[in-house]
């Protein structure tokens, strides 16, 4: 018997560590549902994950198997669970963060102490942290040079799925309802989970979009993206099936423009590697900044603005329509991403911190790894970080990727009625004018050169300029 424990890989294809396990057969496959991570978990994304769960345990009992659910500390219940089935190994997939290390730690060595073997795979990379580094042998902390070795380096093929006779013959209990694991039912649309729903958006993605991806991605009121974040940090979507099907593409790209399109999704792929790779190298970077400044960064975190920034009513269209899409869809574009980030950072001089958290309970899609190293960048903290003084212009931010202002509009109805213009040119208004267009939507909450100029004072004095 071999107990493969599911965690970020809920899916049977492409699964390094099940087809691992399914080589010496009689698989019995097993999640736990573990409180220290339900934590730092939300409604949304225990929302998607049960309905994933619910997905990869219907593969299993097509085959002639089933999912068995715990709930409980992993370093008690695993070898709890290999003991019960007489287990000869235990199999994971290895995850990367510092909460994830110390887990993982945990449980080899209450493996060990009853002597039961196990064995870890790098499922979720396809060059797993430390095996692409600099000529000295450190870690990339700059991802330009880390995306020209990871390009040049063989992709491996995707793993099949283990056959029916592979897995164990088990029968498993209900899952558990949101309201057992203790959340409420989620607020927002989130997208369909599971295995077939992931590869429907991959393929439709990679027969249009993907040759179009390098300017369409850029656009939030297109759907040029692959919407394709929650599969890869769920697992839902294996890494090497995803890169495979970007390589057929490449194959088909019928001009330079289609194939550099491809290259730039495949970097993105690279970007979650990279951070990764940051994560398991600096676990601290979770909480505190990758790179410090002399001084402490003096943020200014006022309560009221960073309440408008979290409703969507900051009177910066752009900026309101990323909040309240991420309210609405547990998503939000990820050139809006940057606006959104750079606004409350730079503009409202927000601690990161308070951004990364307020997004962590709202996306579905929320990363770790991918997430911090986004904020870090927006702030000017982390890795290949945005200098300082380069301060994203919300008012020329939206007109020049809403240029017809349809995504404004689409989230902010009270501009529906509003022209074009009228939107672009919000802050050149005055209140009267702003209150006969959209008396229900509020003013700018900040002048942005005046926030610009006082951001690049803060950063200065951090930096020890002042």
């Amino acid at each position: 018997m071999q107990v493969f424990w599911h965690r970020r890989d809920l899916r049977a294809h492409d699964n390094l560590g099940l087809a691992a396990a399914a080589d010496e057969g009689d698989v019995l496959p097993v999640f736990v549902f573990d409180d220290a991570v339900l934590t730092h978990a939300s409604p949304v994304r225990v929302a998607f994950l049960l309905d994933a769960l619910r997905d990869l345990r219907a593969w299993y009992r097509d085959h002639g198997s089933d999912l068995v659910v715990r709930r409980g500390d992993p370093s008690g219940v695993i070898p709890d669970l290999a003991h019960e089935y007489d287990a000869d190994r235990v199999v994971w997939n290895h995850d990367y963060t510092g909460l994830a290390q110390e887990r993982d730690e945990v449980v080899r060595e209450a493996l060990g102490a009853q002597d039961t073997p196990h064995e870890q795979f790098h499922d979720a990379a396809h060059h797993e942290p430390g095996t692409i580094r600099t000529n000295a042998g450190d870690p990339y902390s700059v991802y330009t040079y880390f995306w020209k070795k990871w390009q040049d380096r063989e992709k491996a093929s995707p793993a099949e799925p283990p056959a029916a006779d592979a897995l164990a013959d088990v029968s498993g209990e209900a899952l558990p309802s949101l309201g057992d694991l203790g959340f409420d039912e989620p607020e927002a649309d989130y997208p369909e989970a599971g295995y077939a729903a992931a590869v429907e958006r991959l393929d439709a993605f990679c027969e249009r979009d993907i040759f179009d991806y390098d300017e369409g991605r850029e656009a939030p009121a297109n759907e040029g993206t692959s919407r394709l974040s929650q599969d890869l940090k769920y697992g839902t979507l294996g890494v090497r099936e995803a890169y495979a099907r970007t390589a057929e593409a490449m194959a088909a790209a019928e001009s330079e423009a289609a194939e550099t399109s491809v290259e730039e999704f495949q970097s993105q792929l690279a970007w979650r590697e990279f951070y990764q790779q940051v994560i398991y190298f600096h676990p601290r970077v979770v909480t505190e900044n990758y790179n410090e400044y002399e001084n402490p960064i003096e943020w200014r975190d006022d309560p009221d603005e960073i309440a408008a920034w979290k409703a969507g009513e900051t009177g910066f269209p752009i900026v309101d329509a990323g909040m309240r899409q991420l309210r609405e869809e547990a998503y939000v574009h990820n050139r809006v991403r940057m606006i959104v980030a750079s606004f409350l950072t730079k503009d409202l001089m927000v601690d990161w911190r308070v951004g990364y958290d307020h997004y962590r309970e709202y996306l579905v899609d929320h990363d770790t790894a991918n997430d911090n190293g986004g904020w870090q960048w927006a702030a000017s903290t982390g890795t290949d970080a945005q200098p300082y003084f380069r301060i994203f212009n919300p008012w020329t931010q939206q007109e020049d990727y809403d240029p017809d202002a349809e995504y404004i509009r689409e989230y902010v109805p009270e501009l529906a009625d509003a022209s074009v213009d009228e939107i672009h040119g919000w802050n050149d208004l005055t209140p009267e004018e702003r209150d006969e267009i959209a008396p229900d939507y509020p003013d700018p909450i900040v002048d942005h050169s005046e926030r610009r100029e006082q951001a690049l004072e803060m950063f200065q004095t951090a930096r020890g300029e002042n």
